[in-house]
C-alpha cells in the first residue's frame, strides 16, 4: 500500500511540474467549516498527494501497532520450532552414536518443543530407548507408533530389530510378516521372510515370497529374477538327489535359461539333460553359461558330455568351447588343457606362456607343472609343484570337490548362496571360505632323490640291492651290476642316487 501511495505522490508531482511549465499556475479554492483556502492548482494537487501519502503511512503504522501481539506470538512459536528442530537433530545424532541417556534427554526436550512433528518425537523416543538398552521402553514406543498409519512400517522394523537383538526370532518374524503385508512396505521385510524360509530349507515358500514381492513391486525384477533362478536350481538339485530326474529337469532348465551366468543352474541342467539323452540341449546350456560367465565347472561338464571319443577329438571339442569366449582367463586355461589332452606338448607350452602374467595359484602352478612334465622338463615341474604347495587356492576351483562333483552344497550353503546371488549377482564359495580341499590340482611327479632306506637295509643285511629307478625315465628300472666274486660292488650313498 505504501508503494501505491508513493506512486500517487509521484504522479501528482509530475502533474505539478507540467502545470508549472505551461506558465499558468491555475487556481484552487477550498471551503470547509467556515474556512476558505485559495491557492494555485499546482499547489493543490501537490497538497492532495502529500495528504494521501501521510494517510497511508498513518494507516500502516496503526496496523503494525495492532498486529504487534500476534507478531510476538509468531516469533515465540518460531523460536520454539527452531529449538525443537535442534533438539530432534541432536537427539537422532546422539542415538546414532549410541549415547542413549543424552538421546533420551533430548527426546523429552523435543516432546515439549516440537509439538508440530509428533511422529518424529515418537521415533526419537523409541530409538533413544533402544540405544539405552531399555527394551521395554523401546517396544512401548514402537507400539505407540503403530497408531500412526504413516509410521507403521518404521514401527514394525523397530519391533523386529528389538526382538532380534533379544534373540526372539519368532517375534521378529511375526513383525516382518506384518510389515510385508502392509499396503506400502519395504525390501527389508521381504529379505527377512526370505532368509527365514531359506534357513528352514523351505525353497517353495521362499519362491512364493519372492514372487509376491515382485508382483507388489517391493523388489526389482532383476533381484526377483536372480532369486527365482537360484531357488529353482536348488529345488532341481534336491529332486535329483532323490532320483526324480524327470521332475528336476524342468526347474533346472528354467533357471539356466533365465540366468545363464548362474553356473550351478547350467551345470545341473546339462547333467540332467545328458542323462535324458538330450546331449544337444545340454551342450547349449553349457555354451550359454560359458559365454556369460566362464567357470571351470562348465568346461569340465562340457568335457564329460561324451565318453566315446579319442583324446584328440576331446581336445578339439574343448578348443571349440574355449573359442566361444577366447579372451577370458578360463578359456586360456582350457587351451592348455586341451593341448595336454591331445598330447601336443609344444602347444601346451605356448598356451602356458599366455598365462605368464596371471597371479600364481595352486591350480595354475599344477597346470604349469603338467606342461613342464609333458615337455620333459621335470626339474621345472618339481619347482612348480613346490611353488604351488604354498600358493593360494582359487575360489571358483573350490566349487568342485575332490570327487569331481560341482557345487556339492548342503542346505545352509545353498541358503547363503541364494541370498548373496539375489542381492549382488555374485557367486560365493562356501567351500573356499571354509578352506576345504577341492579337486586335485598338483600332479604326482617322483622326487629328485630316491629313497635310500631300502639300500641301507640291503647293505646291512648283505642282500642284493633293489633296482634303482631313473627319474628321467619315470619307472624304467636299472639293475645294478653282478656282485659276484671279483666284481666291484655298487653301493649308493646314504642320500640315495641323484639324477
Amino acid at each position: 500500500m505504501i508503494r501505491l501511495a508513493l506512486a500517487v505522490f509521484l504522479v501528482s508531482l509530475l502533474i505539478v511540474v507540467a502545470i508549472s511549465l505551461q506558465g499558468d499556475p491555475g487556481a484552487a479554492s477550498l471551503t470547509w467549516l467556515g474556512w476558505r483556502v485559495d491557492t494555485t492548482a499546482a499547489a493543490g494537487v501537490l497538497f492532495i498527494g502529500l495528504l494521501a501519502l501521510a494517510a497511508t503511512v498513518f494507516w500502516r503504522v496503526l496496523l503494525w501497532i495492532i498486529d504487534a501481539p500476534r507478531r510476538a506470538a509468531r516469533a515465540r512459536a518460531e523460536a520454539r520450532r527452531r529449538q525443537g528442530a535442534d533438539a530432534l537433530t541432536r537427539g537422532f545424532l546422539e542415538s546414532a552414536a549410541g549415547n542413549g541417556p543424552e538421546a533420551r534427554r533430548l527426546a523429552m526436550r523435543a516432546s515439549d518443543l516440537a509439538q508440530e512433528t509428533p511422529q518424529l518425537v515418537r521415533l526419537l523416543a523409541a530409538q533413544a530407548a533402544e540405544a539405552s538398552g531399555d527394551r521395554a521402553a523401546a517396544e512401548s514406543a514402537y507400539q505407540a507408533m503403530l497408531g500412526f498409519p504413516e509410521m507403521r512400517l518404521a514401527a514394525y522394523r523397530g519391533l523386529m530389530q528389538t526382538a532380534t537383538a533379544a534373540g526372539d526370532n519368532a517375534a521378529a518374524l511375526t513383525h516382518a510378516e506384518a510389515a510385508f503385508n502392509l499396503p506400502h512396505t519395504a525390501p527389508w521385510a521381504w529379505r527377512t521372510l526370505l532368509k527365514a524360509k531359506l534357513d528352514e530349507a523351505d525353497w517353495a515358500g521362499a519362491l512364493a515370497v519372492t514372487q509376491a514381492a515382485q508382483e507388489r513391486k517391493i523388489v526389482s525384477p532383476l533381484i526377483a529374477g536372480r532369486a527365482r533362478a537360484a531357488l529353482q536350481t536348488v529345488m532341481a538339485a534336491d529332486l535329483e538327489a532323490t532320483g526324480a530326474t524327470s521332475e528336476a529337469l524342468e526347474p533346472a532348465q528354467a533357471a539356466a535359461k533365465a540366468r545363464p551366468e548362474f553356473t550351478p543352474a547350467a551345470v545341473i541342467a546339462a547333467r540332467l539333460q545328458a542323462r535324458e539323452g538330450r546331449g544337444a540341449r545340454a551342450a547349449a546350456a553349457l555354451e550359454a553359461s560359458w559365454q556369460a560367465r566362464p567357470h571351470p565347472a562348465v568346461w569340465l561338464a562340457w568335457r564329460d558330455l561324451r565318453t566315446d571319443e579319442t583324446p584328440k577329438e576331446r581336445a578339439a571339442r574343448l578348443a571349440q568351447l574355449a573359442a566361444m569366449n577366447p579372451t577370458s582367463r578360463e578359456a586360456r586355461i582350457v587351451m592348455v588343457e586341451q593341448a595336454l589332452i591331445g598330447g601336443d606338448a609344444q602347444a601346451a607350452r605356448r598356451g602356458a606362456e599366455a598365462l605368464a602374467d596371471e597371479t600364481p595359484t595352486r591350480r595354475l602352478a599344477g597346470l604349469m607343472a603338467r606342461v613342464a612334465n609333458a615337455g620333459g622338463a621335470r626339474d621345472e615341474a618339481r619347482a612348480w609343484i613346490a611353488r604351488g604347495a604354498a600358493a593360494p587356492e582359487e575360489s571358483d576351483w573350490s566349487d568342485i570337490d575332490p570327487a569331481g562333483r560341482a557345487f556339492p552344497y548342503g542346505p545352509a550353503d545353498w541358503a547363503r548362496l541364494i541370498l548373496a546371488y539375489a542381492e549382488t549377482g555374485e557367486l560365493i564359495h562356501p567351500r573356499w571360505e571354509r578352506g576345504e580341499p577341492g579337486i586335485a590340482d598338483l600332479p604326482e611327479i617322483p622326487a629328485a632323490y630316491a629313497d635310500s632306506a631300502a639300500f641301507v637295509s640291503a647293505a646291512e643285511a648283505g642282500a642284493p640291492f633293489p633296482p634303482i629307478v631313473d627319474e628321467g625315465d619315470f619307472g624304467e628300472a636299472l639293475q645294478p651290476a653282478d656282485t659276484g666274486e671279483g666284481a666291484p660292488s655298487r653301493r649308493p650313498g646314504l642320500l640315495g642316487r641323484r639324477r
